[in-house]
């Protein structure tokens, strides 16, 4: 049976436009670490590197490569975690240039960490590209969090963002940082600005009477 993230795992991929509170579990990711403004080249190029990967994990059944417990599965969409370098995070416009990054695609429970690093290898022979040799194998658990769906464009996020923090503020939670985490369910070249679709999320924790 085919893994589609759309149906196995609406929850996580798939919220309502209003903020809802989600525990994420560990995941594994091909990752790259950056920092500057996402309408880069650069930014691009990265983004393209972790395509070529994910892309090769879900072909290798035709490349006669069949990793033990292999299934089916639709790539994963990409995400990214986001924050700013501390030399702009007082500044009242925000700079894109300071921005500081992770992108990812999550992978399937099947690639390890040695088959990760064959899937780079591989993808380096065929396709080299510099930014290849900054690809990471990682596992991630964010744990417990505000997340919803933002619909438009990533300019006016912070009008959903505040929306997710009066939810907190009404649910004794608070958020642990300025850092968040954002899925792209659109393709930001085929897509109108106002039609995005994005998952954005922010970790937290209960506070007051509801602490442990």
């Amino acid at each position: 049976m085919k893994y589609e993230w759309k149906k196995q795992a609406k929850e996580l991929y798939l919220p309502k436009n209003k903020p809802e509170l989600v525990t994420i579990p560990d995941f594994k990711f091909f990752m790259i670490d950056g920092k500057g403004n996402p309408n880069s080249e650069e930014f691009s190029e990265a983004i393209g590197a972790l395509y070529s990967l994910a892309y090769a994990v879900k072909m290798l059944p035709k490349k006669n490569s069949i990793p033990e417990g292999y299934y089916d599965f639709t790539v994963f969409p990409l995400e990214g975690v986001w924050d700013l370098a501390e030399e702009a995070r007082t500044k009242e416009v925000l700079d894109k240039n300071s921005l500081i990054y992770t992108i990812m695609i999550r992978q399937p429970d099947f690639v390890t960490e040695k088959l990760a690093q064959e899937v780079i290898n591989s993808v380096k022979l065929k396709k080299p590209h510099p930014l290849l040799d900054q690809v990471r194998f990682d596992s991630l658990e964010e744990g417990l969090c505000v997340q919803m769906l933002h619909q438009g464009s990533y300019d006016d996020e912070p009008r959903s963002f505040a929306i997710m923090e009066d939810y907190c503020v009404q649910n004794n939670l608070r958020r642990l940082s300025k850092i968040h985490r954002e899925i792209y369910l659109s393709d930001v070249r085929k897509t109108q600005p106002e039609k995005l679709k994005t998952v954005l999320r922010f970790n937290v924790e209960y506070h007051g009477a509801f602490a442990e």
